[in-house]
């Protein structure tokens, strides 16, 4: 179990940040021979990228929304991950030429969705929680009186100039 960290917390990066959310929608949850396999796929392409320290995954959290499965990704850069998106011989583009083939044959049984978001700043506070978000895959450091505000924080540059630093 994660050690919690007390008090008020924040992050600090410097450098290219990604935040990619990427999902799936069961809209036929009685064509599990549709949704099983990409649900499958999925672990291979983490396990694949988590073992690999260039590949640009800094972390990622899975989650359950109400029509299915989704992740939040966070990257080094969108260059890296584009390549990883685009790469013959990784997982993910054998995996996303399966899904089509199986689209075609069950049109609208599943969905998949993506978000791509350039982090140029950002702000962050965890109190009383485990790494999490941000400050699992960046730096965690404490929140000083000067960023006590979110308003301040993020002014301070948030994950640009590393809100917290010298604190």
């Amino acid at each position: 179990m994660a050690s919690i960290n007390p008090g008020r917390m924040t992050h600090r990066y410097d450098g290219e940040l990604v935040v990619f959310h990427i999902g799936m929608t069961i809209n036929k949850w009685w064509r599990p021979d549709q949704w099983m396999p990409p649900m499958g796929d999925m672990p291979r392409m983490l396990r694949e990228l988590s073992v690999d320290r260039e590949s640009g995954l800094l972390g990622f959290t899975m989650l359950l929304g109400a029509r299915g499965p989704y992740l939040v990704q966070y990257w080094s850069s969108l260059d890296k991950l584009y390549a990883y998106a685009s790469a013959p011989d990784q997982e993910h583009r054998p995996a996303w030429t399966r899904f089509n083939k199986r689209a075609r044959k069950a049109p609208g049984a599943v969905g998949i969705w993506h978000e791509t978001h350039l982090v140029e700043r950002a702000e962050s506070i965890y109190v009383a929680t485990p790494p999490m978000g941000l400050p699992r895959v960046t730096e965690t450091v404490p929140i000083a009186s000067r960023h006590d505000r979110a308003r301040a924080r993020l002014a301070d540059g948030g994950t640009r100039s590393g809100a917290g630093r010298g604190d």
